[in-house]
């Protein structure tokens, strides 16, 4: 829930948080009309009347960019592109001999990275650049010889890139791949000393030096937030620099060496949530100390806004600086034809993709496994089935797609059929407020039911359940609307229905988050694990009463992982075991016994280790023949792929797939993916060694665009096991039965 500021305001105050700045509200000036949006940027125009407030536009349907009138007072749209479910974006100034204005963003289906004109955001062709991830922010940087550069951040990862000129046209270079304590949701530079700020979402902030280098920068500490931030952007002043520091509906306003000057209230609207704030500096009739911008949502609507920088210098008494422009912080672009940077003893460093002694030879990772041939730096042209960076994944197609419905969907289940393996149904959930609650498709992702829940993230089948004087089958899901456990009745025909205790609660001020079921072959009783963010696991045991009501008991409680945060996981029966994804770092093996004598698990896979990546989401588990055979299924957000790993220790992994548009073009390929189930059992003529079900964030249609509503991906097992050889196959139990275990 969150805080309103006056009470916030109050509690500060009584801490002394403001001792040492002044408070003051800051209105709403102006709002766009309805919009998806997340992040922000500004362009300064040659003149006032030509500055722009830029900003992503989130939606499946029309995801892209659009650049609004910065001074007019309906913040009246100039200009749209759709090119996919955009998050990030930032401007360059002054590129190459011509002094070109450009803007530069990254869509999430595809994850390439495009460069456009400021008038009509027309892209500008032939420039691309592929950059597998989540990016959950942009900032662009330009060197002291005039070098445009920008850091996309991602999942505890940042990359750096250079845009310059080359013959008639432009090239984006990929510099390094480095490190980052956090997944940076908003970052901010300052010009003039290339500070980087980044910050996640909570009220840490970090900083490192921007320079031309392919060393990896070194990151500072420098200080906390009064709240979680969800914005960041610098002032420059004649001396120096001011930091804004969003949180929610408040922004703060720090010194360089981070004292803080004061806060400023957004007041204008309802239930005010802000981020990505963004500054512009030059005076007008109507702004005369400029503008803060921000993505901004309020109880009526969603998109874009701005402020007025008034009441930050005459209330906080900060030193304006109107004179400012990006264009004349850096001398005359002076482009470095080189792809390195000079070392002091006349040596090159070369960027991400080059060697040699001049770095004019291009290379790739891993000589892409052999698999395929270097067509660029650090670019490989696979041999199919191989796909991935280095050519190392297998691609598969899926067989079929579901019918989109719901807005955000995420990790599904296969529920097997007792009448027969191919009356069998999927069951998917959709955690978003449009469409919230579980459907059911069939073998051919067929539509065939949707029941209200509170915005289920994960679901799982409970087979054979004692309830009352009968044996049902559940569907279990953590329900994050109102923080409960959800559980369904499964009917015959696999269809869902409500029961009896159905909506069981967890403790006050708990978040749920992820979820997963384990019944003990010790004691034959049912157990359901739920977990937060923060990584604190409840485990709970499920029971019936008499007339089939109902109802849990929490027995367990525990930490997993090293505190970053958890969502999927998928336990493992006749092991007693329990394998759980922690997003930023890692896959984990923890006991699943209530009276594990050792709450401390089993790291089996770390992040960037060459088999797993970040952010580690869904988590299946495949049965084999014997306790000893089988396979774990990871879904990884950030290169939309999926690792496999044996399930039994000491959980060797074996491949990893991704999957790509059919041949036909009829279904496309998954991106940004998040949930995943499967199962071995031989299902129907599709499906004759088990199915794979993935959660698909962006549906890309044949026709052109993304579809509006979510879909899942289906996929036969058999496709994925079966290269070189299909030795993995045996590792399968085609003929699992839940119901007999």
């Amino acid at each position: 829930m969150k805080i309103p500021h006056t009470i916030r305001l109050l509690l500060g105050l009584s801490l002394g948080v403001f001792a040492s700045g002044q408070a003051a509200n800051l209105p709403i000036s102006a709002l766009t009309a309805e919009v998806e949006s997340d992040q922000s940027a500004i362009y300064y125009g040659t003149t006032p009347g030509e500055s722009l407030l830029i900003g992503n536009d989130g939606s499946a349907a029309t995801g892209g960019l659009r650049s609004f009138d910065l001074l007019d007072r309906n913040l009246d749209e100039t200009a749209q592109v759709t090119v996919g479910r955009t998050k990030v974006a930032g401007v360059l100034y002054d590129v190459g001999e011509r002094g070109r204005d450009l803007v530069v963003s990254i869509a999430a289906p595809d994850s390439i990275i495009r460069v456009f004109k400021l008038d009509g955001l027309t892209q500008v062709s032939g420039v691309e650049k592929k950059a597998l991830g989540d990016w959950s922010s942009l900032c662009t940087w330009r060197s002291q010889r005039g070098a445009q550069y920008f850091y996309l951040f991602g999942k505890k990862q940042a990359m750096q890139f250079l845009v310059r000129p080359q013959e008639s046209e432009l090239e984006i270079l990929e510099i390094q791949t480095f490190p980052v304590p956090v997944e940076a949701s908003s970052c901010a530079v300052s010009p003039e000393d290339g500070v980087v700020y980044i910050a996640a979402e909570d009220k840490t902030i970090y900083s490192f030096t921007a320079e031309e280098s392919t060393a990896a920068p070194e990151i500072q500490t420098v200080g906390e937030a009064t709240d979680d931030i969800s914005g960041l952007a610098v002032y420059v002043t004649r001396k120096s620099h001011y930091l804004f520091v969003a949180q929610t509906d408040v922004i703060e306003v720090y010194t360089s060496d981070f004292q803080l000057k004061g806060s400023l209230s957004l007041i204008g609207a309802e239930d005010i949530e802000i981020e990505a704030t963004v500054i512009y500096q030059t005076n007008s009739t109507q702004y005369p100390y400029g503008v803060i911008g921000y993505a901004v949502e309020t109880a009526e609507s969603k998109g874009f806004g701005v402020s007025s920088l008034g009441p930050a210098f005459t209330k906080l008494l900060l030193d304006p600086n109107t004179s400012y422009t990006p264009r004349s912080s850096c001398p005359p672009a002076q482009e470095q034809p080189l792809n390195g940077f000079k070392n002091p003893d006349g040596t090159l460093s070369c960027f991400a993709g080059f060697t040699g002694p001049k770095c004019e030879e291009i290379i790739c990772p891993n000589a892409c496994s052999n698999q395929g041939t270097c067509v660029g730096p650090n670019e490989c042209e696979c041999r199919s089935p191989h796909a991935g960076p280095d050519c190392s994944w297998i691609g598969v197609a899926a067989k079929y797609e579901t019918d989109a419905n719901g807005g955000d969907g995420d990790d599904p289940a296969i529920w097997i059929s007792s009448r027969g393996a191919n009356e069998s149904t999927i069951i998917t959930t959709t955690k978003s407020e449009l469409g919230a609650g579980l459907a059911v498709f069939d073998l051919a992702g067929n539509l065939l039911q949707t029941i209200t829940a509170g915005e289920p993230n994960n679901v799982d089948v409970i087979y054979g359940f004692r309830a009352g004087n009968r044996t049902v089958d559940l569907a279990y899901a953590a329900c994050r609307e109102d923080d409960t456990l959800c559980l369904f009745e499964i009917t015959p025909d696999g269809l869902l229905a409500p029961i009896p205790g159905g909506s069981q609660p967890t403790p006050p001020d708990y978040t749920v988050y992820g979820s997963c079921v384990y019944r003990s072959s010790k004691t034959g009783k049912q157990y359901l694990f739920v977990n937060e963010k923060s990584g604190q696991y409840l485990q709970y045991e499920l029971t019936a009463s008499s007339n089939g009501t109902l109802s849990t008991t929490l027995v367990r409680q525990f930490q997993a992982g090293t505190g970053g945060q958890v969502e999927g996981c998928v336990a493992d029966e006749e092991n007693a075991v329990v394998f759980i994804g922690e997003e930023p770092y890692g896959l984990w093996r923890y006991d699943a016994e209530p009276d594990a004598s050792d709450d401390s698990g089993v790291l089996i896979a770390r992040t960037g280790d060459g088999t797993l990546y970040a952010d580690v989401e869904g988590v299946a588990l495949v049965v084999g023949p014997t306790p000893d055979k089988g396979l774990v299924i990871v879904s990884a957000q950030g290169v939309s792929a999926y690792s496999v790993y044996r399930r039994a220790e000491p959980n060797e992994h074996v491949l990893t797939f991704t999957i790509q548009p059919s041949e036909d073009g009829d279904i496309d390929g998954v991106t940004n993916t998040d949930g995943v189930t499967a199962v071995g059992t031989a299902l129907n003529a599709d499906f004759p060694r088990g199915l794979v079900v993935v959660h698909d964030d962006a549906n890309q249609l044949a026709g052109g665009g993304t579809a509006e509503l979510a879909s899942f991906k289906l996929v036969s097992l058999e496709d994925v096991l079966g290269v070189d050889g299909g030795d993995l196959l045996d590792e399968v139990d085609e003929e699992w039965d839940p119901r007999a275990h």
